[in-house]
């Protein structure tokens, strides 16, 4: 799923609401771990010590649902087009745009998936000097999602809540609430994203990130000792202030962004193949995140989200020089209107400009494609 559907999305969504519409997948996530986290809490009050197969046998359900879905949808143009069935191609493509003015955008796909074509090893491929800017940035936004803290945020939720005086169901409340603050800031994300830019949305949740683990921080320093772990309620209710407010800044941008970008800027020849690398190093790292986790808080108790701060200041420099802003760029034409214009990244696009130039037809009718077919008619 988190290799195919923000593919899937890219490739089908029209240029103008490519972020919101990709990001209804996320939200569609949120919302399901949402409901979880409910049914988690009500097949816990019942008695007899049966609740959790019924909360474990209900998961079955959504699975049912997302296979009979996948027999129902309809292939992307992109990849009707790459296995030769143009015909077909065209006709998706006419439906999902629901216009028949559809001529310029197909030419675009075949000739994106003529040269495709030509490239035998997606993964080799994905190596060579031209196509680093994007592996780049998919990888470091990859390991940096997973820097963010949310792990360390959600483990000292229930700790929080429970302070606060939600006693021993703290840990089904910090769910729930948590689980509801993700949802609604996601929407967020689904307005403002292809309005205010990925760039902006991450730089803005930087900030916010940092502030609010700073203050955790500052809070459970003074507060919470080896001889003492009383907040007091006021304090408590600032924290879980804050961790809310973290966790909205992460359901808007660095989650559902670190999914979207990568799947938007590869090139078609090596998309699914540089995918594949953002998924893996995102499980990785989650893997990685996870196993560190409590050693680091044994040993950096309430410095942890000092350290994860520092990370998060890291992350918002790279994104300030590194990270171009993608919003409203055709997929096919991420190199010439993105990379070739970045100050850095540029020089890794333009050796190769001219080569791959050299017979690539546009929309423009210049020449004939290598497959035979006239584009200027």
């Amino acid at each position: 799923i988190l290799q195919a559907v923000p593919l899937f999305l890219s490739e089908i969504a029209p240029t103008r609401i490519r972020g919101a519409l990709n990001i209804l997948f996320q939200l569609n996530v949120t919302i399901g771990i949402l409901f979880a986290n409910l049914i988690n809490y009500g097949t816990a009050k019942i008695k007899g010590g049966w609740g959790w197969r019924l909360s474990l046998g209900l998961a079955g359900v959504p699975a049912v649902l997302l296979t009979v879905g996948a027999l129902l949808v309809s292939e992307t143009p992109n990849s009707l087009i790459e296995r030769g069935r143009l015909d077909e191609g065209k006709a998706v493509l006419r439906k999902i745009r629901g216009t028949d003015k559809i001529e310029p955008e197909f030419l675009e796909l075949v000739e994106a998936s003529r040269i495709a074509k030509e490239v035998k090893h997606p993964f080799r491929n994905l190596l060579k000097r031209k196509n680093r800017p994007p592996l780049v940035i998919s990888i470091a936004l990859q390991i940096f999602q997973q820097c963010t803290g949310i792990n360390a945020i959600m483990f000292y939720a229930p700790v929080l809540f429970n302070t606060v005086g939600f006693g021993s169901d703290a840990s089904l409340y910090s769910a729930v609430i948590t689980g509801a603050v993700n949802v609604l800031s996601t929407v967020v994300s689904i307005y403002s994203v292809d309005r205010l830019g990925r760039r902006k949305l991450l730089l803005e949740a930087g900030v916010q990130m940092l502030l609010s683990q700073v203050v955790i921080a500052v809070v459970l320093g003074i507060k919470v000792t080896d001889h003492s772990d009383d907040l007091g309620k006021g304090f408590a209710a600032l924290v879980v202030i804050m961790v809310c407010t973290f966790v909205s800044a992460f359901a808007w941008s660095w989650g559902p962004l670190g999914w979207l970008i990568p799947s938007e800027t590869f090139p078609l020849e090596t998309r699914s193949a540089g995918q594949s690398v953002t998924v893996c190093v995102n499980l990785l790292f989650t893997f990685v995140i996870a196993q560190a986790f409590l050693s680091m808080l044994c040993h950096f108790k309430f410095g942890i989200f000092l350290f994860f701060s520092g990370w998060v200041a890291v992350m918002s420099v790279f994104v300030f020089f590194l990270v171009p802003e993608t919003k409203n760029v055709p997929i096919e034409e991420m190199t010439d209107k993105v990379w070739a214009q970045h100050w850095l990244w540029k020089r890794f696009v333009e050796e190769d400009g001219d080569v791959e130039m050299e017979g690539r037809v546009g929309v423009n009718g210049k020449g004939n494609g290598s497959n035979g077919v006239d584009y200027s008619s």
